[in-house]
């Protein structure tokens, strides 16, 4: 299977590290695509240009981090992230479209900052550092929750790659004053999958 990427997503993250969590080294070649770039070859691949994007053995292309995850965590048949829906699972599934959120806020903060400086947008970037502070401080009152403490799945996988990303190239450390957050961050950091996909 060849998975691309592009070493600074998120999305692309988390794809790269359930392939570490699942020991799929050895079947996901990993391959850098070359995206917005006007001619792109990946665009043959991928008309449009997303990534990651995964391509089966049979030649099955596939995008969306979320499909691509839950794809790579059945291949063993023992699922690990995604975890069945049941009645009780409402409030994971909650936890999971919060961590979504954060993740896709710090992705527009970040966005807007590759523009040059004349193109960017005060208004957007206050109002995406004012929801990742929000974001922060939700996640610091659950820290300490069950949901929070179980076995990582991608709920904790996203919530890990947004922190990381905020304090590496978004608004910064969103776990100062947030004690109990920086707590999870530090035990999240220890997963293999986090070091072996760490940013550039």
């Amino acid at each position: 299977m060849k998975l691309y990427v592009t070493y600074g997503s998120p999305y692309a993250r988390l794809a790269r590290m359930v392939v570490v969590e699942k020991g799929l080294e050895g079947r996901v070649e990993i391959l850098e695509a070359k995206t917005r770039t006007a001619g792109s070859p990946y665009y043959q691949i991928n008309p449009s240009g997303r990534v990651p994007y995964l391509v089966d053995d049979a030649g099955i292309g596939m995008e969306d981090s979320q499909l691509i995850c839950a794809y790579l965590d059945s291949l063993d048949g023992k699922p690990r992230f995604h975890r069945p829906l049941r009645e009780s699972d409402w409030a994971y599934r909650r936890l999971e479209a919060n961590a979504r959120s954060m993740c896709e806020g710090i992705c527009v903060w970040v966005r807007e900052m590759t523009r040059p400086e004349s193109e960017r947008s005060p208004t957007l970037l206050a109002h995406e550092v004012a929801r990742s502070e929000r974001m922060a401080d939700l996640f610091e009152a659950r820290a300490r929750d069950p949901l929070m403490e179980a076995e990582p799945a991608m709920a904790h996988l996203t919530v890990a790659v947004s922190l990381d990303m905020a304090r590496k190239r978004g608004p910064g450390d969103l776990t100062n004053g947030r004690p109990q957050l920086a707590a999870w961050m530090r035990r999240m950091s220890d997963l293999p999958a986090m070091r072996a996909t760490a940013l550039p």
